[in-house]
Parts: C-alpha cells; sequence; structure tokens
C-alpha cells in the first residue's frame, strides 16, 4: 500500500472526525478508508486512533503523527506543484496592474511582444493609479512605481526613472523662478495624490537634504493631467520623466533647482508569492526585466 496515500486518507478521517465522512470526501468506500489507517498503525505499531460508533479521536502518538503528516504532506504537494509548474507551457488570462501614464507610456508595445512570444496567454491589463490589493482584487502581477515596494510583497526590480522639478516658461515668467526649495512654499505647485510624501517635498541640496511644505493649487491622481496643468502655466510639478520628458525636451517646461538632487524612483514588479508561481507570471515577471534591461540607460530626462 502506498505510504502517501494512506497518510492522506488519514489525515483526512481526522479532518472529517470520521471514516464516512472521509470516505464521502475522498470519493471511496468507507472500509477502504479503514483498511488504508489499519495499515498505517501496523505498519507503526501503534494506535493512532480511537474509534467508537459516532465519534473518533487521535491518540497521542496519533496527534504527534497527523501534525508530521500535514508537513510532510504539505511538502510533498509542493513539490509536485513545483515540478508540474516548471513544465508547463504559460497559458490562460494574465491578470495586470500598472499606473495609467506609465501604462500609456511604456506598455502597449510590450504587450504586443510578450504575446508575440507567448501566444497562449491572454493579458488582462488593468491601468490604475489606486495602489490595488493584489490577493483580494485578483492581479497575478502589478507594476509599482515607488521608493519601496510594501514588505508583504516579492518585489522584482526593472529600472528606475529620473524624477524632475519643471514649469512652463510662461508661469516662471509671471510668477518668477524659484532659486530655492524653501522659495517653492510661495509658489503654486500641482501635485500627485498618491505621493508618499504628501505636500511634504525633499530635495537633496547643496548643504544637504531640505524639505518645504508646499502649496497645491492642483492635486490629481494623474500625472499627465498635472503635466498638461503646467504646461498651461498653472504651476510647478514633481515628475517621472517618462512623464515630463519629452515636454522638457521641447521647452514647453523647463527644469528647475538645478543644484539639487532628486533621488530617482524605482519601478518594480511585484506579485503576492514566490512559492509555485504559474508559468504565465513567471514568463511575464521574467520577460519585463529583460525588456527593461539596464536601468541606468533607461532613464530619457535632459540633464539641466
Amino acid at each position: 500500500m502506498d505510504t502517501i496515500e494512506a497518510m492522506r486518507v488519514f489525515a483526512t478521517v481526522v479532518e472529517r472526525s470520521g471514516f464516512s465522512a472521509a470516505a464521502d470526501a475522498l470519493d471511496m468506500s468507507t472500509p477502504s478508508v479503514t483498511r488504508h489507517v489499519a495499515w498505517l498503525e501496523q505498519r507503526l505499531g501503534t494506535r493512532l486512533l480511537n474509534r467508537t460508533t459516532r465519534h473518533v479521536s487521535l491518540t497521542s502518538a496519533g496527534a504527534a503523527y497527523h501534525e508530521r503528516c500535514l508537513k510532510l504532506l504539505a511538502e510533498f504537494s509542493a513539490t509536485e506543484a513545483a515540478v508540474t509548474a516548471q513544465s508547463l507551457e504559460p497559458s490562460g488570462t494574465l491578470r495586470v496592474n500598472a499606473p495609467v501614464s506609465f501604462g500609456i507610456a511604456r506598455l502597449g508595445d510590450l504587450m504586443a511582444s510578450f504575446s508575440q512570444l507567448h501566444p497562449q496567454v491572454t493579458v488582462d491589463l488593468d491601468l490604475s493609479d489606486r495602489l490595488v490589493d493584489l490577493v483580494e482584487e485578483g492581479y497575478d502581477v502589478a507594476i509599482r512605481i515607488t521608493r519601496q515596494p510594501a514588505g508583504s510583497l516579492i518585489a522584482r526590480p526593472l529600472a528606475e526613472s529620473a524624477m524632475a522639478l519643471c514649469a512652463s516658461p510662461g508661469y516662471l515668467k509671471r510668477a518668477g523662478t524659484p532659486q530655492s526649495l524653501a522659495a517653492l512654499a510661495e509658489h503654486g505647485v500641482l501635485g500627485y495624490r498618491y505621493w508618499q510624501g504628501g505636500d511634504e517635498w525633499r530635495l537633496e541640496g547643496p548643504d544637504g537634504e531640505e524639505s518645504v511644505r508646499v502649496r497645491e493649487r492642483l492635486r490629481a491622481n494623474n500625472g499627465d493631467v498635472l503635466r498638461e496643468a503646467a504646461i498651461a502655466d498653472m504651476g510647478i510639478i514633481l515628475q517621472p520623466d517618462f512623464i515630463v520628458g519629452e515636454a522638457i525636451a521641447d521647452g514647453r517646461l523647463v527644469q528647475l533647482l538645478p543644484t539639487y538632487k532628486i533621488p530617482p524612483i524605482k519601478i518594480f514588479a511585484v506579485y503576492a508569492s514566490r512559492s509555485h508561481l504559474a508559468p504565465k507570471v513567471r514568463s511575464f515577471i521574467d520577460f519585463l526585466v529583460e525588456s527593461f534591461g539596464n536601468s541606468e540607460n533607461w532613464s530619457r530626462t535632459p540633464q539641466a
């Protein structure tokens, strides 16, 4: 008789509190379930279960064995799943979440390339700047742009994006060009709703880190809207290069405070668990890592 199968039957008897209920759960006959447990007890040379006409309960030896059984069965299942996952062709629906502006600027051509490599995978791409719950909302992978992703998630770094503090020539002509970070308190700024620092902006100045509490004339949950408002002379923005890079290059926006350093923002692929990734998930993450390549060359904001 197979030991693993007998252990699985024994664990089900304990879980279901009876031979008959275990037989129903396993689609076996009650006598067959009884034989599996009896075989285990004979093999181990000890009684695992106390039996009455209505109930079964664990002996002290049975309790210790049951605890070990659960661990061994879980490890056995995990081993089988890992081997199976490696041998399967990526297929099915892959649910991906990414920020709106980043998705529009960078993901369209990548999705086409991924689809050519893995035609059996259908990508369901949701663009939203809201911080989604991967497990609760059923996403396989999310792209996060942040200083540091949540510790509860597995994160693969993809790239870094330079940040730019900028405003339009028209705004600067009207309101003046700030010469220090503190001067931003006197200006109207356009704030991103999910900015981790809120209305406190921190930059590395010539004399060390400085911070300023800014006055937001507009707050929005999308960087493209903020860029267009800045181009229309509304105020100063702090945004990643993939949002403002082209506007800086063609002169619609001007970078400010060249003596200040703005730490780049990092781009990650995040997912809920490293264990037994489905082939569609593993292949997509590996594809992203390879596609973004060298993060030092990915950022394209012109330097002031």
